[in-house]
C-alpha cells in the first residue's frame, strides 16, 4: 500500500511510460499520436512526471559497449546496521551504477562497471573493502549479458498502439564504423545522462560544436549498438514493487539457449552469464512477493536443467543507472557514471 505523500502512478502515466520505453526520444507529435491526445497535453504530463521524479528518460549502454567494459555483480556483506550509511557512501562512487539493499545472505547487490579487469580489481580488491562498514565484498564478473533493463517494458498500450511506435526492422543501418569512445563521445553522454531527451541543439550548444555533430554522432552511437535510451520510473508506484534475483547453475552447454529464452519472458530484467558457483544471474520486476514462486516455478518447469540455488528479494533499490532513488523509487538526483574514471574511494 502506498502512504499519504507518494501517489501511485495512473493508467495514462503508465501508457506515457510504455510510449517512451518503445521510442525514449520520440517527439510529443509522435507520442500524442500513439497516445491519442494533443503534443502539448503529453509534455506536460511527461514534464509532470520528471518533476516529482516519477518517471525520466535516461541512458542504457548497447551491447558492444557492454562487450567493451568489465562488469560485475558485488555481493556486499555489512556490518550490523551499517548497510545504509554503506549504500549511502557507494552512491556517491561512479562506479556504483546499481545498489541494491536485499533480503538474503547478502546485504547489498551492487552492479559494478569499470574500463577492465586491472580497474575492476583495485576497486573491489584494493578499495572496497575499507569503506567504513563493509566486511566483505564477493565479485561475480559478467562473461556474456544476455539483457539488461533498458529493454525490459510494461504492458500499458493496445497493440495499435504500439505499432505506431515501433521501429520497422528494414530502418536498422548495418554496424558500421570505429565504436571507440572519444573524449567528445564521453562528455555527449555526461550530458544525456542528466536528460536522455535534451534536444541536438542544447548538447551541442553546451558542448561547442555544432547541431549536425551532435546529431550524428548520437545517431551513430546508436546505430553501432554503442548507445541506447531508456525511459525508467519509480516501480513501487507503477505497479512493479517487488524485484527479485535469482542465481542459478547451468550446464555450460545450456547457457546460451536457456539466456536467450529468459531474456523473452515479460518479467525479465537483466539476465546474464556469471562466474562463481552459480553462473547465471536471473532479475526480473514482479507485481507481487507470491510472483516471486509463480516466476520461479515457471522456470524450473520450463528449464529442467536450471537449478535455482538463491532467491534474493530487493528491500530497497538505493540507485538505479546512476539514479538517486528514495524508499518508493522516485529520483532524488544522479551520480553520473564513469566507468573509464580511475577507481577511488
Amino acid at each position: 500500500m502506498v502512504q499519504e505523500g507518494a501517489h501511485e502512478l495512473s493508467e495514462d502515466d503508465l501508457a506515457l511510460i510504455h510510449a517512451l520505453q518503445l521510442r525514449p526520444r520520440a517527439s510529443w507529435t509522435e507520442l500524442g499520436h500513439a497516445l491519442g491526445v494533443d503534443p502539448v497535453t503529453v509534455a506536460r504530463r511527461f514534464n509532470r512526471l520528471t518533476e516529482h521524479g516519477t518517471a525520466w528518460v535516461a541512458l542504457s549502454p548497447g551491447p558492444r559497449l557492454l562487450d567493451r567494459i568489465c562488469l560485475s555483480y558485488a555481493q556486499i556483506d555489512c556490518a550490523p546496521g551499517a548497510a545504509a550509511s554503506v549504500s549511502q557512501a557507494l552512491s556517491g562512487h561512479p562506479h556504483m551504477l546499481t545498489l541494491e539493499r536485499s533480503a538474503g545472505g547478502h546485504d547489498i547487490l551492487a552492479t559494478v562497471a569499470t574500463r577492465d579487469l586491472h580497474a575492476l580489481s583495485r576497486y573491489t580488491l584494493d578499495l572496497l573493502p575499507h569503506v567504513p562498514g563493509i566486511t566483505a565484498v564477493h565479485a561475480r564478473i559478467v562473461t556474456h549479458m544476455f539483457t539488461e533493463g533498458g529493454r525490459w517494458r510494461i504492458a500499458a498500450l493496445a497493440p495499435d498502439q504500439r505499432a505506431r511506435l515501433s521501429t520497422p526492422p528494414a530502418t536498422r543501418s548495418p554496424r558500421r564504423g570505429p565504436s571507440d569512445l572519444t573524449a567528445f563521445d564521453r562528455a555527449l553522454l555526461g550530458r544525456l545522462v542528466h536528460d536522455g531527451r535534451a534536444s541536438y541543439q542544447s548538447l551541442a550548444t553546451a558542448l561547442g560544436v555544432s547541431l549536425s555533430s551532435a546529431k550524428r554522432r548520437i545517431e551513430q552511437l546508436i546505430r553501432l549498438d554503442v548507445l541506447r535510451f531508456r525511459c525508467d520510473f519509480a516501480r513501487p508506484l507503477g505497479g512493479w514493487p517487488v524485484a527479485v534475483t535469482f542465481w542459478a547453475r547451468v550446464p555450460p552447454a545450456d547457457l546460451p539457449a536457456i539466456g536467450h529464452a529468459l531474456i523473452r519472458l515479460p518479467e525479465t530484467r537483466n539476465c546474464a552469464a556469471v562466474t562463481g558457483p552459480q553462473n547465471l544471474v536471473v532479475q526480473a520486476s514482479l507485481h507481487s512477493v507470491d510472483d516471486a514462486l509463480r516466476l520461479e516455478t515457471q522456470l524450473a518447469t520450463a528449464h529442467p536443467s536450471l537449478d535455482i540455488v538463491d532467491r534474493v528479494i530487493t528491500l530497497r533499490h538505493d540507485k538505479l543507472l546512476g539514479r538517486l532513488l528514495d524508499a518508493y523509487g522516485r529520483s532524488t538526483g544522479i551520480v553520473p557514471p564513469d566507468v573509464w574514471a580511475e577507481p577511488a574511494i
